[in-house]
């Protein structure tokens, strides 16, 4: 549990520079992305590479742009915002701008390293494929929108940014819309998102009614110095806001889109599990932390609740996945679970620290696994196998990311993981430790799996599968560099320059930083992965299951149970979805029936009666009677005129001669 203490926090005692004209023009990073995707929309389809090539070159200028932060960060350590006003609403300023601290700039390395790398497999992955430039458009937004996120110095932006990412993800998710599967992917993430976003934006409004304030870096100013003022909020606030993360991050029993999501381009999912939209929720726990960790711990013990919940259950599902993208995104949901583990057990670092780490390597897997699907054309590791030797560069790279993500020395996920489960075992959290060190043979175990169904044994599937383009295997490579040594900037008693990067904010945070290895930590997590990979080999390599993809582990009912997802989609159809559905049918009907059939069948009744009306009053006895009459008249007339027509010309003559004389007359009587 972590324990309160209202003077834990208070303005940083690191030193820190305000980045100078780095810092100040950081906001060209945010407005980049959606000045490029408007260029592609509208001349994209014209250009030689169909808009691919102004995608790739903002986000190569985001690249060296957050390489030059990163350094002046390092060497001088910067902390600053910025802020422009836009108008107000009541007492509330509506002010968007920029943050430029370690947290922000950790964030900007990660997505504009893994966007770029990405971005370069994508030209080649999607080419061929079916709106192109418009795949573009969206990624480009999808990058930018995050970054929105990340820079955000105000809870108003960061719900801003927090939109943006969704509304991208729904259609990159849904970019092959025309089967039905895949647009009800986009619709479920979509949906299941905003659920949590309600959580979200009542957290935002409480916070900012009981602060007076949107700015993040006041209302964690106020956590410090005016306990009382938010104490009675403080709890609910915290739990709201945790909601709004659970959504994104794919916390239980929140995380059900993120599986179906693999709908999307395989890019897509390198680019949705490393470094955007997922780690939204991580990133929002992170910036409010202090706030968490002095005015509601007890939120705390809640958030590590539900990520260690979340890491071992989503870690016990990929076990039993075919589809080789969903091994890896139930592998992203148990990841995420340790970092919000991490963040509930006050582990700041740790968790941004694995965070840093998972991005590489889970991006490198991601596109390890489009590779190997391009070769196949199939997502099922049943259709694999033997691919080692035909697509060496992609097994090699595949393998690197494979024993990051287990937690091997020296490769990243060692350092990264190991510095989670030391914060558990200084907390004291023994069962938490324990869980997690489960979830860490099974994550080497589930990986093993995968590899050996997908590399290892003979080919099962048809064709002849060959190793993808220099597009696609350059960015491999370099992710396995990051992948072996990304970890190594956080080294216990060596090197912990991640720790001061991350911890210069204008806040300060607290929390245990080990002098050294916690050995028992250590060895614990590194038996688990050992003996995880063991198990693996023996079972799908030495017992010949990667010979003929059957699984030597189907224990029933636990596969059944773990197929089924713990039948958490039966009950939300069943119990909430379904009854949903036809009570909103059912009201629907009702109100057709009872209103809408009822007011145009009362207005077809008026009609029928106005129109009786004007037929008996107004067309029968006005009308017709008026044209009725004329008609006579003039019949009568006709008939009057007719009897002066005889045909005889002495009668017309004496007519004639009567007429004038007549006149004649008139005239001299006149005159």
């Amino acid at each position: 549990m972590v324990k309160f203490d209202a003077n834990l926090l208070a303005e940083t005692e690191l030193v820190y520079t305000d980045g100078g004209i780095l810092a100040e023009f950081s906001w060209s990073l945010v407005v980049l992305p959606f000045v490029a995707a408007l260029l592609i929309t509208f001349i994209g389809k014209y250009l030689p590479y169909k808009g691919a090539e102004i995608a790739l070159g903002t986000i190569a200028l985001i690249f060296i742009y957050s390489v030059l932060l990163m350094f002046i960060h390092i060497t001088e350590g910067v902390a600053s915002e910025f802020f422009v006003n836009v108008g107000s609403i009541g007492q509330f300023d509506i002010e968007f701008g920029w943050v430029v601290d370690g947290l922000s700039i950790m964030m900007y390395f990660v997505v504009g390293t893994v966007a770029l790398l990405v971005f370069i497999y994508a030209t080649n992955y999607m080419e061929g494929e079916i709106r192109y430039t418009f795949f573009f458009t969206s990624l480009t937004l999808f990058a930018g929108s995050m970054l929105v996120l990340v820079s955000s110095p105000t809870l108003i932006q960061i719900l801003i940014g927090w939109e943006l990412v969704g509304v991208c993800s729904y259609l990159l998710i849904g970019h092959y819309w025309e089967k039905k599967d895949n647009s009800s992917a986009a619709m479920k993430a979509f949906i299941t998102n905003k659920i949590a976003d309600i959580g979200l934006m009542i957290g935002i409004i409480i916070l900012a009614l009981n602060t007076g304030t949107l700015r993040i870096s006041e209302i964690l100013y106020q956590s410090t110095h005016d306990y009382e003022k938010l104490s009675k909020v403080a709890f609910a606030a915290a739990i709201l806001l945790f909601i709004g993360a659970m959504g994104k991050s794919a916390q239980f029993p929140l995380h059900v889109w993120l599986p179906d999501a693999m709908a999307g381009p395989t890019p897509v999912s390198a680019l949705m599990h490393a470094a955007t939209m997922v780690t939204a929720g991580v990133y929002l726990l992170a910036r409010m932390f202090p706030f968490y960790k002095s005015m509601a711990p007890e939120a705390l013990d809640i958030v590590m609740l539900f990520g260690v919940i979340t890491l071992l259950g989503a870690g016990l599902i990929a076990i039993v996945q075919d589809d080789l993208k969903k091994v890896l995104a139930y592998s992203t949901v148990s990841q995420l679970g340790y970092m919000v583990a991490a963040i509930g057990s006050g582990a700041y670092t740790a968790a941004l620290f694995h965070l840093w780490t998972h991005a590489f390597f889970k991006a490198l897997l991601f596109l390890g696994a489009g590779s190997v699907i391009h070769a196949v054309h199939s997502n099922s590791m049943l259709e694999m196998g033997g691919l080692r030797k035909v697509m060496p560069k992609t097994f090699t790279t595949f393998i690197i990311g494979t024993v990051a993500l287990a937690g091997l020395p020296p490769f990243a996920g060692f350092f990264s993981k190991d510095e989670i489960l030391a914060s558990f075992n200084h907390e004291g959290e023994t069962t938490f430790f324990f869980i997690a060190v489960l979830g860490a043979f099974i994550t080497a175990f589930y990986m093993t799996r995968a590899v050996s169904l997908t590399f290892l044994g003979e080919y099962r599937g048809h064709g002849h599968p060959h190793e993808s383009h220099n597009m696609m295997t350059t960015p491999l490579l370099t992710l396995a560099v990051f992948a072996i040594a990304s970890g190594w900037v956080n080294i216990p008693g060596v090197y912990t320059g991640f720790t001061d990067w991350v911890t210069t904010r204008k806040t300060k945070i607290v929390e245990y930083h080990p002098e050294s290895f916690d050995l028992f930590a250590l060895s614990s997590g590194l038996i688990a992965g050992l003996l995880g990979i063991g198990l693996g080999y023996y079972l799908y390599q030495l017992q010949g299951s990667a010979e003929t993809g059957d699984d030597k582990i189907k224990i029933q009912p636990v596969w059944t149970v773990l197929e089924n997802k713990y039948y958490l989609d039966h009950f939300y159809f069943r119990f909430i979805i379904d009854p949903i559905k036809i009570n909103i049918s059912k009201a629907v009907d009702k109100f057709n029936t009872n209103v809408i059939d009822r007011f145009i069948n009362g207005v077809g009744q008026i009609a029928s009666l106005l129109g009786g009306i004007v037929y008996n009053n107004l067309d029968q006895n006005g009308i017709d009677r008026f044209l009725n009459m004329s008609s006579s008249g003039t019949d009568s007339f006709g008939g009057m005129v007719k009897l002066l027509q005889t045909g005889r010309t002495q009668q017309y003559l004496m007519l004639f001669l009567g007429g004038v004389v007549t006149i004649s007359l008139l005239i001299l009587f006149i005159i």
